[in-house]
């Protein structure tokens, strides 16, 4: 799906809407947009450093992002401020860790690459022939009058004006190539003006503002023969929209082969003025000349002469001009059109990983596009007149951009949901956080080794055992018992809303009903109560089976003892995602969900509110296939017959209704506690006995349930966010499908009605068995390929033989406590000092 995100609502928008999806957001709102719906992010201006900012947190930070940036009013202030202040580093630190966070920054030119230096981390890339320079100068010319611009730069009306242009490659550097050309053919150039009573004007557009650089031009053009009052030169800093206002000709005075087609040609061209290039290769590719623009030999530049000749007319232009430059305006408008679209597509070829269930776009070399949409945009703002008001705003833009450089220096992002405010530490911020570390830590030592040595009065029982119960009644309870645990106190359902960073902060709820828990170590937010997965559940500290479980393993964390953590009847989950896709529980819902486990203590039943998203001629299995592959159903049945030791020849794929009631996605749903742990005890073994699969295979990296890169490093996720549905219908649990927004209940997959249900297969004694002989099997290390076994990794390992064996260590124990008092005291009676019985 396409979509537009926008900033501000402007008058093209029905045009845009003509295309795709376009949806208006403040900046303020960002963080309540569900980025990982999206596959990748295309972010079109300075602007959207707000967006990349979010990007660049957990747990979108993996998610591709291509920065196209077009305008050059940050390069400048770069180049400008990096020289007066010194603050201006911390400011270049934090836009490059910006640019850095992602796939591709993108320019339209070569040029902006320069500016942009100081932000380089090598992801820079050119991809040339853009419509928005040659919009940008339409809509600068509408809104300008050449006459003005002539007067303001000191410009007789009936005087030609020849602007000498070249390549943004050297645009720091001397332009030699000026001399070469200028000394071959100047001289004939005024003799023609001359003869055509026109007074010439050469304006160059070259180099830097820096008085260094105009000393060694003028210098310069004492080598070009022309007369110093027909001179002009304006750094490439300068506008050239507003040059080519009021210039006649455009000279391209570059000699060196370019690897793209010269951008301030295109731009010159598009503006409907007569050019004069060499026949270089990138131009002759698209410009034919006396047809686009008049060419002359780059090997002998004093052939430009016969192109002025077809140029200068008696006091004004010749009407060749005119039609040539008529000609080279409408080829410009879509000349590279082919080739732009062409590089777009395969840079986001590049950097997409499209999911399983995606249709492929067609191949690079089937795109048909050669033009771009003019005509809407030209029609709209021909009708509306709108140019001007666009123009005060990119201003507006610029200004509120480079507001950063006269502030301090300092990055802070407001959070909208009043959590914390965002001050992005820098690579030299977290140096400086190690060594005040470091010199604590020692600090801390000396201090200890001093209190070592001071004498101190020797205390009685009592003060001791006020101090301690003052100590214990000062000590931190931790993050799990606080406010939000005496909150919940007499509540009958706590559900758990899984997240993994920062970025997922903004969807999670606040209030007794729901507690967060991270999959980020040291991840939760801050005066909340949320649980720590990592800590509850070590091997999710290994990011490789994190990353296999996903919010599965925020489950597993739960239900590790859960007795510690949870003490309601009812328990429930939802990923952080069901509010980004809006079907989270509304007020009413949660109403509805309180009311029905307040009265309510079955342990047969089921409420989930997030249903899979499925077209009517799909059932169950074909759409987890499309979710995972094509081999959702596969894998399942090639899993539960390892689970259960079925034989090849028999059966093993539950069987799922088409019967078009709901089913549960986004691991949102309400069980009983009872009920949730033998879903985790059957959960536990189907897990592990999917993941003996993928490690038995012949590549271990391999995935079977993922198509990209990022489905293979989520393998289970997918599989895993279905399960509770094969688990709930065929252990018979009643399924109803409560409404996030009406708070209306409905049960689906009528138990009266369900045919072919394999609960022998999910009996509780049957699981409890199965589950004791691998706890069994954990506890004496004889399971095969011990190293790579998930099971005992994903919750507590009990069988009665554990209970046995500790019940006997005790008893040990105890019996060696009593054989040591008795030696203990024979010892004293044989060696120790007798008292004589009393009265003699």
């Amino acid at each position: 799906m396409d979509q537009v995100l926008a900033f501000t609502d402007g008058k093209a928008r029905d045009i845009w809407e003509n295309i795709c999806l376009v949806n208006v957001v403040n900046t303020g709102a960002l963080k309540s947009v569900d980025w990982s719906q999206y596959n990748a992010v295309l972010v079109s201006s300075l602007e959207g450093k707000g967006v990349v900012s979010i990007l660049m947190q957990e747990p979108f930070r993996l998610l591709p992002v291509i920065w196209l940036i077009h305008e050059d009013t940050l390069g400048q202030y770069l180049r400008s401020y990096a020289k007066l202040h010194d603050s201006i580093q911390n400011v270049i630190e934090d836009w490059r860790t910006h640019f850095n966070a992602c796939a591709y920054v993108v320019f339209p030119d070569s040029y902006h690459p320069l500016l942009y230096s100081p932000l380089d981390s090598g992801n820079f890339l050119v991809i040339s022939g853009s419509p928005v320079d040659i919009w940008s100068a339409k809509r600068f010319g509408s809104s300008h009058s050449d006459e003005t611009t002539r007067k303001q730069h000191g410009i007789e009306k009936d005087d030609v004006v020849i602007l000498v242009v070249g390549s943004y490659l050297f645009f720091d550097d001397l332009p030699w190539d000026y001399v070469t050309v200028m000394r071959a053919s100047a001289t004939q150039i005024l003799d023609i003006a001359k003869t055509k009573n026109l007074r010439v004007q050469f304006v160059f557009f070259c180099g830097n503002g820096s008085d260094a650089y105009n000393s060694a031009f003028q210098e310069l053009t004492s080598h070009m023969g022309l007369p110093d009052v027909s001179i002009k030169r304006f750094s490439v800093t300068h506008d050239i929209r507003n040059l080519l206002m009021f210039v006649d000709v455009v000279l391209y005075g570059s000699l060196r082969q370019e690897p793209v087609f010269p951008p301030l040609l295109l731009l010159s061209m598009s503006s409907e003025i007569p050019v004069v290039a060499p026949n270089l290769t990138v131009i002759t590719k698209y410009v034919s000349d006396g047809v686009h623009g008049f060419l002359f030999d780059s090997a002998d530049p004093s052939t430009i002469s016969s192109a002025f000749i077809q140029i200068l007319g008696e006091k004004k232009l010749l009407d060749t001009a005119y039609s040539v430059a008529l000609e080279g305006k409408l080829l410009s408008k879509n000349m590279l059109a082919h080739d732009c679209i062409k590089a777009h597509v395969k840079l986001l070829e590049s950097v997409i990983h499209f999911p399983s269930y995606a249709k492929l776009p067609s191949s690079v070399s089937k795109v048909q596009e050669r033009t771009w949409l003019w005509d809407p945009f030209e029609l709209k703002a021909a009708l509306e007149n709108s140019l001007l008001e666009d123009e005060s705003h990119a201003s507006t833009k610029a200004v509120d951009i480079l507001r950063e450089f006269s502030q301090s220096n300092q990055t802070t992002y407001a959070d909208t949901n009043d959590t914390s405010s965002y001050d992005y530490p820098r690579l030299s911020d977290w140096y400086d956080l190690g060594e005040i570390e470091i010199f604590e830590d020692i600090e801390r030592r000396e201090m200890e080794e001093i209190d070592e040595r001071v004498e101190r009065p020797l205390l009685s029982w009592d003060e001791v055992y006020k101090n301690a119960r003052k100590s214990e009644r000062l000590k931190s309870e931790g993050n799990e018992r606080d406010e939000g645990e005496l909150e919940r106190t007499g509540q009958p359902v706590c559900i758990y809303e899984i997240y993994s960073g920062e970025g997922a902060w903004p969807f999670l709820h606040h209030g007794s009903l729901y507690r967060g828990v991270t999959l980020s170590k040291g991840g939760r937010r801050p005066r909340s109560d949320d649980v720590d997965a990592v800590t509850r559940l070590s091997v999710l500290d290994n990011p490789y089976y994190r990353d296999l479980l996903c919010e599965f393993g925020a489950i597993f964390a739960i239900a590790n003892r859960v007795d510690t953590v949870h003490k309601l009847p009812w328990i429930g989950f939802q990923s952080w995602r069901a509010a980004g896709r809006k079907v989270s529980l509304s007020e009413r819902a949660e109403e509805t969900l309180e009311e029905i486990t307040s009265g309510e203590s079955n342990e047969d039943v089921i409420y989930y509110w997030s249903p899979m998203d499925m077209d009517q001629t799909s059932d169950f299995w074909l759409t987890c296939d499309s979710l995972n592959a094509g081999n959702c159903r596969s894998l399942f049945e090639d899993a539960f017959r390892a689970m259960y030791g079925l034989p090849e020849n028999v059966l093993a794929l539950p069987p799922m209704p088409n019967d078009g009631d709901h089913w549960s996605t986004l691991h949102s749903w309400v069980m009983p506690t009872p009920s949730f742990l033998k879903f985790i005890m059957f959960s536990r073994i189907f897990v592990d006995s999917l993941h003996s699969l993928n490690v038995n295979s012949t590549e271990t990296t391999s995935c079977f349930l993922g198509a990209s890169e990022p489905e293979r490093r989520h393998c289970y996720c997918r599989i895993l966010e279905v399960l509770v549905n094969v688990w709930a219908y065929h252990s018979g649990r009643k399924m109803v499908y409560l409404n996030p927004f009406t708070g209306d209940t409905s049960e689906q997959h009528l138990l009266d009605k369900r045919n072919g249900m394999w609960v022998k297969f999910f009996n509780f004694t049957l699981l409890k068995s199965m589950d004791e002989d691998l706890a069994e099997e954990a506890d004496d290390g004889m399971h095969p390929g011990n190293e790579q076994w998930l099971w005992p990794l994903t919750g507590q390992v009990f069988w009665p033989g554990i209970a046995d064996r500790e019940r006997e260590e005790k008893y040990i124990k105890k019996l060696d406590k009593k054989l040591k008092n008795k030696v203990k005291l024979l010892e004293r009676q044989k060696s120790g000092y007798k008292q004589k019985p009393l009265g003699q």
